[in-house]
């Protein structure tokens, strides 16, 4: 059963973002033409429909956390890979996207690459992703697990974030195994090199290859030692993504949806982006706590061994 959906009044509310990515927030916020939503500067003016229960699940719960996939980064211009529009429909993902093929051909499959590299180095955080970041320094959200490569979770503030696929803005040796920052790589002649004359690969998970270990056993872990899970942009309809849910609910936890459409079995569902509905269950979940008697939050003891 869903909860009766009401309308929310129009509200101010500040995107708290770290010192040093204030300016860069501000800028980000008033660049946004969001449908429903005009930014300005830090105060945002919503009419959105929100869910009260959802906020009153989401301040009440001690350790929340976050399902993210595509969906909440389309907002700062990385499509979706799959579907109409998608980073795939120019190109065959079994000859540009699979660890095979790239150990065949590597400059064939950097030249797909490159392109990806290329619009998640100009994409920034938008305003849901520095609305978890805040939601995890007020103590309100434990982890963020994303399916997604581009980074902007951490480049938000997010400090504890679990990457399924890896990240797109690191490059990793096939040779030595070494580690470097793409911003530190020349990837004008492909496929780039390592010192030591290995192939760089950026350190995702292509088709093929397998989601690391070390992820999968903290996300399970997270899921089995939380009482509510955000699922945000994704479906969660492919592993090991569709686990956390389910994991989450044989424990009791309250799944909460967050998507333009239904896409899941959820106990909510908040209709709409990302960028527009997370800023105002910030703003509401802060109104709530300076309302009530709820004591002010403490960063989460669960650690992976």
């Amino acid at each position: 059963m869903h909860s009766k959906v009401i309308m929310g009044l129009a509200v101010e509310t500040e995107i708290l973002a770290p010192e040093d990515k204030k300016e860069e927030a501000q800028l980000i916020l008033k660049a946004f033409p969001v449908r429903k939503t005009t930014w300005n500067l830090k105060e945002m003016k919503i009419m959105i429909p929100i869910d009260s229960a959802a906020v009153e699940i989401f301040a009440a719960a001690n350790n929340t956390i976050a399902l993210t996939g595509a969906g909440i980064s389309v907002a700062s211009g990385i499509p979706h890979f799959r579907g109409c529009g998608g980073i795939w429909e120019n190109y065959d993902p079994e000859e540009y996207g699979t660890i095979q093929a790239f150990q065949r051909n590597p400059a064939k499959v950097w030249s797909a690459l490159k392109i990806f590299c290329d619009i998640i180095d100009k994409a920034r955080p938008n305003p849901a992703h520095f609305a978890l970041a805040s939601l995890e320094r007020l103590g309100y959200l434990r982890t963020i697990i994303t399916q997604n490569i581009d980074g902007l979770h951490q480049e938000a503030g997010s400090s504890n974030v679990i990457e399924f696929h890896g990240n797109n803005r690191w490059l990793v040796c096939q040779k030595c195994g070494g580690r470097y920052p793409i911003k530190e790589v020349a990837i004008d002649l492909l496929p780039p090199l390592c010192a030591c004359g290995g192939v760089l690969k950026p350190d995702v998970v292509l088709f093929g290859e397998m989601i690391p270990h070390d992820a999968l056993y903290r996300s399970y872990l997270e899921a089995n030692n939380c009482s509510v899970v955000i699922v945000i942009g994704t479906s969660a309809a492919v592993e090991p993504a569709a686990s956390i849910p389910r994991i989450a609910s044989k424990t009791g936890a309250k799944i909460i949806e967050i998507n333009p459409e239904e896409e899941m079995s959820s106990d909510i569902h908040l209709s709409g982006c990302a960028e527009e509905i997370l800023p105002i269950l910030l703003e509401k979940i802060n109104r709530l706590s300076l309302q009530d008697t709820l004591q002010p939050r403490q960063p989460s003891l669960l650690q992976s061994p």
